[in-house]
């Protein structure tokens, strides 16, 4: 019933994109995220700009629960005729290897239409520790195995997937303290109740800044545009960690049946607004980088992602709170 629902709406959109009415009302994006955030600001940012070309509203609407996977199912249950877009973060990725009875696919159910933004993650020590890169740093975890505590924006999160993949490639141990949050993350450490954090750049920057903080590495697969004196994991020397990447990306899907002129408009109208520099200013000042892929590159992403962080979770025996 609903694949027969799914094909007539496909094709009265099809017709209607012929006729050259497409966005012919309001487009919503579901953001399943709290207002404010890195995942927020890129959907209103970018939905400004839709407004703009398309002459049509573009609303952002915060579904939050269940780890996003709320405004998820919203998104799918929608008709799918481009009027309903769902922005989509490797948060999605880690929850469709976390959850094993999803009501849909993240894969299946959703067509990708391309990504955008990420913020880039670091890793960063207290003062009181001497060491001075990762080299360093995993050498003395080795030395004094759960001694060290670390704390995370939360359990299940990417900064969290992120530590275990990388105590698990090198062999190492420290105690994880999630809080909710990165900001209340990032501020035990600089109060030296912790040893390290794993959190947003953006988080970790004006502390690193400030010397109440030292960021050894990033655990992108490139340097960050924003900050480009910190080296990666990979550039640490550590065979173990030459291709080690985890991305805290953001971009856009829509239900799986959105006619594939909607599909290539929304992509080419991506790049467009991601080309307009005032724009791209305004996402550098607030942590943001460009992370664009197109739709075939960001399936294969998201879809390596869930085989990684099923292994993480296996591997950390990490439940969903």
């Amino acid at each position: 019933m609903r694949l027969g629902f799914a094909l007539l709406v496909s094709l009265a959109a099809s017709l209607c994109f012929a006729q050259g009415s497409y966005p012919s009302k309001p487009v919503r994006v579901v953001v399943t995220f709290t207002p404010g955030g890195a995942a927020d600001f890129t959907a209103r940012l970018i939905a400004d700009k839709w407004s703009e070309l398309w002459r049509e509203q573009v609303i952002v609407e915060n579904r939050i629960g269940a780890g996003g996977n709320i405004g998820a199912e919203a998104v799918y249950k929608a008709p799918a005729d481009g009027q309903t877009l769902l922005l989509v973060a490797s948060a999605h990725a880690f929850n469709a290897a976390l959850y094993p009875k999803l009501p849909f696919d993240i894969l299946k159910d959703f067509v990708p239409l391309g990504l955008a933004t990420s913020t880039p993650m670091a890793l960063a020590v207290h003062p009181r520790m001497t060491v001075t890169d990762l080299k360093e740093f995993t050498a003395l975890l080795q030395a004094r195995p759960h001694q060290l505590s670390y704390a995370t924006c939360g359990v299940a999160t990417a900064h969290h997937f992120a530590m275990e993949l990388y105590k698990h490639a090198t062999n190492t141990y420290a105690v994880h303290i999630p809080h909710r949050g990165c900001s209340p993350a990032v501020a035990d450490t600089v109060g030296g109740q912790i040893d390290l954090v794993v959190a947003s750049l953006a988080a970790v920057l004006p502390f690193a800044k400030q010397g109440k903080l030292h960021i050894i590495g990033l655990t992108s697969e490139k340097r960050s545009p924003s900050a480009p004196e910190y080296p990666t994991f990979r550039e640490s020397g550590l065979p173990e960690l030459k291709d080690f990447a985890v991305e805290n990306y953001y971009g856009f899907m829509a239900p799986a049946g959105t006619p594939k002129e909607v599909q290539a408009k929304i992509e080419a109208d991506i790049r467009q607004v991601l080309a307009v520099r005032e724009l791209v200013t305004r996402l550098n000042n607030a942590g943001l980088d460009l992370f664009q892929y197109s739709p075939a590159q960001m399936t294969a992403l998201v879809r390596a992602d869930v085989d990684k962080f099923a292994a993480a979770i296996k591997i950390a025996n990490i439940k969903p709170e």
